[in-house]
């Protein structure tokens, strides 16, 4: 089977790329399963209704999430009323929404597990132990994590921990593709950032004069998405249903 997990869609210019292209994408590279993570795509930042589902009709199975996951008014309600939303797991007990779906695609289950990394973020729950809670508990081999970090270090720690216990550890969050995928122990796919979707020209997304004034004069800068013509960044994975074992990851940039 193949997932395509899409890397974290920045405003207007991710989504619209994504309604041009993803359809084609998932017909020339056999997709079963797409993960797309929407934690940027309402207008400033966060998730909305409107975001999301339009994320669900342009061909996401799931919607992943990060810190940003609450960044819109309405959002916790959003996120527990949607089946196919997900924020970080390791998120502390009360909070509205979940961190795990696992879907039954008859042939196989898939499970999508959303963590989130704890150096120069908020300091959350310890996403390791979580892991090792949430892998403990899953009845299918098939298991793609969504690991939103800052670090690279937490990245590859979490790559290497699961390696093994999980098909996947794609990395999310800093919005740039790295070019260190491998598969780690035969078994698992791992990436420490797939990228984004949104503006090339841009920094991270957001409009290039006003990010440098901001780190140039260390002054207050609301920020803006860039409209500069965007680009997508994702993964595809190959990997075995019957034994969750990944034995291909390729990334694609599409401009």
């Amino acid at each position: 089977m193949r997932l395509l997990l899409v890397g974290d869609v920045v405003g207007e210019s991710g989504l619209e790329i994504l309604e041009r292209r993803l359809y084609k994408i998932k017909k020339d590279y056999h997709i079963d399963f797409t993960v797309i993570n929407g934690e940027n795509s309402a207008v400033g930042n966060g998730i909305n209704r409107q975001s999301y589902q339009r994320l669900l009709q342009l061909g996401a199975d799931v919607v992943t999430g990060g810190n940003h996951s609450f960044g819109q008014q309405g959002s916790e309600q959003l996120h527990d009323e949607s089946e196919f939303l997900l924020r970080p797991a390791n998120y502390p007990n009360g909070v509205l929404g979940k961190g795990v779906y696992v879907a039954d695609l008859f042939s196989a289950k898939i499970a999508v597990v959303n963590l989130m990394g704890t150096l120069n973020l908020e300091p959350i729950d310890n996403p390791f132990f979580k892991a090792d809670e949430i892998l403990s508990e899953l009845d299918t081999p098939n298991i793609f994590v969504d690991f939103h970090a800052e670090a690279t270090s937490e990245k590859k720690a979490m790559g290497h921990y699961l390696a093994g216990r999980a098909t996947a550890v794609l990395g999310t969050h800093t919005h740039v593709q790295t070019a260190d995928e491998i598969i780690l122990k035969e078994h698992t796919a791992y990436i420490t950032d797939v990228g984004m979707c949104g503006a090339q020209l841009s920094v991270i997304g957001v409009n290039t004069e006003l990010a440098i004034k901001k780190l140039k004069y260390h002054l207050p800068v609301r920020f803006k998405v860039s409209e500069n013509p965007p680009f997508i960044n994702a993964v595809v994975i190959d990997f075995n249903e019957n034994l969750g074992k990944a034995h291909k990851i390729e990334r694609l940039i599409m401009r």
